[in-house]
């Protein structure tokens, strides 16, 4: 199976930028609303059309992300750019919606041990929840989507079977939803894990738009977003720089970066509407906010065909 998008009509991807929920909620100073704001409204500019911007959990599980409806007050509003908030419960949807999300995003592990630690509650609970809020997000005529969190792995459990994934796809599923994330939470995807589960959701669901997150905890985040891309998944979550991870789960580093997500799309030849050069300079700031070298490369490096002079270059002696 070729990997260029040269040779299909359908090479345009979607890139979900979730660093400002799932990069900034482990760090463990606040980070002030207005620089968040200045973050996002620097990546509307630089071309990102879709966000998971926050999140309307309680602010005593992440204080970090207590100033969600300040921060959805403070973006840039503009036709084609999706403003979506991870929504835990009915009163987190009452939230979000009266902060005007464009989406919401219910998230339940794939795992027993997993939601009990992410959500302090059961699988059960939390699709009860779901079958709570999703009424609200109805009446408000907002768009839910469903995320399965350690969906190709549980550091608690270890294999995460696929029947644990077609049931809470199938709980989404009756209650109309249509668009599911599957998450990477800890980075143990790999290739044929990726290909498993997403095939075994498309021949139970045909009609699922299915997004994909990864982490890039073993070092083989762009390998699995390959796979996706083979297999049609036309929609990824980064986070800008590479932050993030999950505070609930051990050894979670950091999410797939979107300027080296990016970089792969436009080198492979598909479209994303994003500014490699701007999203870059982004990148540099996040890092400069929060005072530490973050795991992005491209920012770094720059493009393929980044030039340099020979002036001054050091050269071979002897």
């Amino acid at each position: 199976m070729r990997f260029s998008a040269t040779d299909s009509a359908d090479c345009s991807v979607l890139v979900t930028e979730v660093g400002t929920r799932d990069g900034f909620q482990v760090e463990p100073e606040f980070i002030p609303t207005a620089s968040k704001a200045d973050v996002l409204n620097a990546l509307i500019d630089a071309g990102v059309r879709s966000f998971e911007a926050t999140s309307f959990v309680s602010p005593r599980a992440i204080p970090q992300l207590a100033d969600a409806s300040q921060l959805m007050d403070m973006l840039t509003r503009r036709p084609g750019v999706r403003l979506s908030a991870l929504v835990p419960n009915a009163r987190g949807a009452e939230r979000a919606a009266a902060a005007k999300v464009d989406m919401m995003i219910c998230f339940v592990s794939a795992s027993e041990s997993h939601c009990q630690a992410n959500l302090n509650k059961p699988i059960e609970r939390a699709l009860a929840d779901f079958e709570e809020f999703s009424p609200i997000a109805e009446q408000y005529g907002i768009p839910v989507r469903g995320a399965i969190a350690v969906a190709f792995g549980c550091p608690f459990e270890g294999e995460v079977p696929v029947d644990s994934l077609l049931r809470i796809a199938g709980a989404y599923h009756e209650r109309g939803v249509r668009h599911i994330t599957l998450g990477d939470t800890t980075g143990m995807a790999t290739p044929p894990v990726v290909e498993r589960a997403v095939e075994a959701l498309r021949s139970r669901f045909p009609d699922l738009q299915i997004a994909l997150h990864f982490h890039n905890t073993r070092g083989v985040g762009l390998a699995n977003v390959v796979v996706g891309l083979q297999l049609g998944i036309r929609e990824f979550e980064s986070s800008i720089a590479g932050l993030g991870g999950c505070p609930f789960a051990p050894g979670a580093s950091g999410n797939i970066c979107t300027e080296d997500l990016v970089y792969l799309l436009h080198e492979s030849g598909y479209q994303t509407g994003i500014d490699l050069d701007k999203l870059c300079e982004v990148a540099r700031g996040v890092e400069t906010l929060l005072g530490r070298k973050l795991p992005g490369q491209v920012m770094k490096s720059g493009g393929r065909l980044r030039r340099f002079s020979l002036d001054g270059a050091r050269r071979a002696v002897g």
